[in-house]
């Protein structure tokens, strides 16, 4: 199992460096015959208004997967041990998916809506704020899923919305969890108006996806 730790604002010491691979690997011990590579990336916030100024974030790799896990604090270590408790969490909850669906073939029971107009307030009363400069890029390999298999994959990566190529139009759509409940799908809105083959009107779209416990 390949481990990466990164650290932005922080320097990562060998005391740092050895309590997070004994942390992480006791976290994944059980399940590194799926796992590929643990990615931690340790982070200190210069902003006195934010309260978890420690954060840990570990992402993990496994058959293809991405599962994530996310974890701030007042103390560094203390952030640590969080996030390798949820990660285990999450590793325990993919792998019994994974066992699940070998022994219970059987129809997903995600409920799929009408689709309507994407909503005009996606932030609730968030106030928006921009980040001054990019301070970090991320990429990942995007294969073409169902947004029933992209909404597990949100399940697992402990964020609130999620890109994927949906695998009836090879467009990049977002799934996201709606502030009333449910979840939405965004998705391109192509030719001006114009119709698909289907005869459909491309539009943004919020697709409202029933929360199920079998995901």
């Amino acid at each position: 199992m390949k481990l990466v730790i990164q650290g932005k604002n922080i320097e990562i010491t060998d005391a740092i460096h050895e309590y997070v691979h004994q942390k992480i690997e006791k976290a994944v011990s059980h399940f590194q015959n799926m796992t590929t590579e643990v990615d931690v990336h340790l982070s200190v916030a210069r902003n006195p208004r934010i309260n978890s100024k420690q954060t840990a974030e570990v992402t993990i790799y496994a058959n293809g997967t991405v599962i994530r896990a996310q974890e701030g604090s007042e103390d560094l270590y203390a952030s640590i041990d969080l996030v390798a408790d949820k990660i285990q969490r999450q590793l325990r909850k993919y792998k019994e998916k994974i066992q699940h669906q070998k022994t219970h073939a059987q129809p997903k029971t995600g409920v799929l809506v009408d689709a309507v107009p994407v909503e005009d307030d996606l932030i609730g009363d968030r106030t928006p704020e921009l980040p001054n400069e990019v301070v970090r890029m991320k990429y990942f390999a995007m294969p073409p899923m169902t947004i029933e298999e992209a909404l597990e994959q949100l399940q697992l990566v402990d964020h609130d919305f999620y890109m994927f190529r949906n695998v009836k139009t090879n467009e990049i759509n977002v799934i996201y969890e709606r502030n009333h409940g449910g979840y939405g799908v965004i998705q391109p809105r192509n030719g001006n108006g114009h119709t698909h083959k289907n005869g459909k009107t491309p539009q943004s779209v919020a697709s409202t996806v029933e929360k199920s416990n079998t995901f």
